[in-house]
């Protein structure tokens, strides 16, 4: 038999195998495709339905009330800025907007001083009792805030810490500490032990140590704590209105003055609500990375 013939037979006989992985090939690439382009279009619709609200909301506070309440409209028809015109010269608007970031910051300044020497103790000693007072920390986030209100309230008025920034700084920490504290234990217990013992054999001290050492460590833990210490303490409106007066009233509560006897200024009111969801976009732009870290690494 020539050597050409040979040929011919082989090709003939491998030509069945090749036909049939290549329409595996091609089966396969369809159903990854088919697979992309269903996830695509779930993603799509929720985020439709994710960010609709948010849209409407900007729609609404660039009208002005007569067209919110008489014309139905997907975009502005007569553009106005007069609601944030309103809000960000008005002494009575913007500075609930000061006074809610102040104790915000104040609060998650605490927070995470105190929460940072708590969970290292928790990760790395063993002591009576440690479970319990745990777990007795966690439970302080079972309880609702309305629990706490009528104590607060008569001991900040007792001590003339009513209607102060520190008020409700303090108050959310109730709630705050526990929550910084069991995120980053997760953290601290994740890394191992042999650090502190190397950083001590090369004479470290502790707080050189905890500071230089430790905490680069674990920023993506501080990172996601401070996320969360920042979303209860700016979206909790009980204990900050209800602690609070005129001189260190949250935004949350001035909102209210939107709704009077003559109706619902619905554009200023809108407004008001685009305004008070850019602090948190801002906080999770600098953070995004570290939460991004976080959420793979972290008990969260």
């Amino acid at each position: 038999m020539s050597q050409s013939t040979m040929t011919n037979t082989q090709a003939q006989s491998a030509s069945p195998e090749k036909t049939a992985e290549e329409g595996l090939t091609r089966a396969v690439s369809r159903q990854k495709g088919e697979s992309v382009g269903r996830n695509r279009f779930l993603l799509s619709i929720y985020l439709v339905f994710t960010l609709l609200p948010i849209y409407w909301l900007i729609n609404m506070s660039l009208k002005s009330n007569r067209e919110i309440l008489s014309v139905f409209s997907l975009w502005p028809q007569a553009l106005t800025f007069d609601s944030y015109i309103k809000i960000l010269t008005d002494p009575s608007w913007y500075m609930g907007y000061v006074n809610s970031l102040t104790y915000v910051a104040m609060n998650m300044t605490i927070s995470i001083l105190v929460a940072l020497p708590a969970a290292y103790a928790f990760s790395r000693f063993k002591f009576i009792g440690d479970k319990h007072l745990f777990f007795w920390l966690l439970t302080n986030l079972m309880a609702p805030p309305a629990v706490f209100l009528l104590p607060y309230f008569q001991l900040y008025y007792t001590v003339g810490l009513f209607d102060t920034h520190i008020a409700v700084a303090l108050a959310h920490c109730l709630f705050n500490i526990p929550l910084a504290v069991w995120i980053l234990e997760g953290f601290m217990s994740s890394v191992p032990k042999e650090v502190d013992e190397t950083a001590y054999i090369d004479g470290y001290s502790f707080p050189a140590f905890f500071i230089k050492i430790f905490i680069p460590m674990i920023r993506s833990g501080i990172g996601v704590t401070l996320f969360f210490l920042f979303m209860f303490s700016w979206v909790e409106l009980l204990l900050a209105r209800t602690l609070t007066a005129t001189n260190a009233q949250p935004i949350g509560a001035i909102m209210t003055r939107t709704s009077t006897a003559s109706g619902v200024d619905w554009s200023t009111l809108a407004a008001a609500g685009v305004l008070t969801i850019v602090p948190g976009i801002l906080v999770v732009y600098f953070v995004r990375n570290h939460i991004a870290k976080g959420f793979a690494l972290g008990r969260t």
